[in-house]
């Protein structure tokens, strides 16, 4: 599992890395950013929980 965000959809309202802070963080630009490119399988709920509450659907997984 590979998440990644598009910084052109985010809107940075920070639900991702409240979800799943292990993978997501908001930094200084006001942006989410992945911090874990290869999280492990304990972690791909709540990558796959924050991707699908993102409201610009700016998370996207490759499986």
């Amino acid at each position: 599992m590979k998440p990644s965000v598009d910084a052109n959809l985010c809107i940075g309202c920070e639900l991702c890395a409240d979800t799943c802070p292990e993978v997501f963080e908001i930094r200084s630009d006001g942006y989410s950013h992945v911090i874990d490119e290869d999280p492990p399988e304990s972690q791909w709920d709540c990558v796959r929980e924050a991707a699908d509450i993102c409201p610009t659907e700016a998370i996207t997984i490759e499986e």
